[in-house]
């Protein structure tokens, strides 16, 4: 009256990766180099991996905020109005505190030329709109 147990045939799975894509990410080594030259002391590496998930989760809402007030107005490309509006809501941008000086107080100047209109010879002025 014993009966032998018949193994159960257990389907094989499928090689495919389940995993969610990652989504890009800022290097940690621009991360590192701008809290360093901010912050001007040593810092743990405990306190880095905090500053990363910080500014990871600030990129991530700033995204989304300039998303929505893109959409909001009715198009599908952000523009530089929709920044300055969004800095204006942070408290970045106030009228003594022009966007334009943000801009040279805290950019390299390879960047500078490329955000603030300056006149040149032949009343060119550089970037165009």
């Amino acid at each position: 009256p014993l009966q032998q147990l018949q193994p159960k045939t257990v389907p094989k799975r499928l090689r495919t990766s389940q995993r969610k894509p990652r989504e890009p990410q800022m290097p940690r080594s621009l991360i590192k180099e701008i809290f360093r030259h901010f912050v001007k002391m040593p810092v743990t590496r405990d306190t880095f991996k905090i500053v990363e998930k910080c500014s990871e989760r600030y990129f991530k809402q700033l995204s989304n905020d300039l998303e929505a007030y893109a959409h909001h107005a009715g198009r599908k490309t952000v523009e530089a109005a929709d920044l300055e509006v969004l800095m204006r809501r942070q408290g970045l941008v106030t009228d003594k505190m022009p966007l334009n000086v943000l801009i040279e107080n805290y950019l390299p100047l390879e960047y500078r030329k490329l955000l603030i209109p300056v006149a040149v010879s032949g009343n060119k002025v550089i970037p165009s709109k």
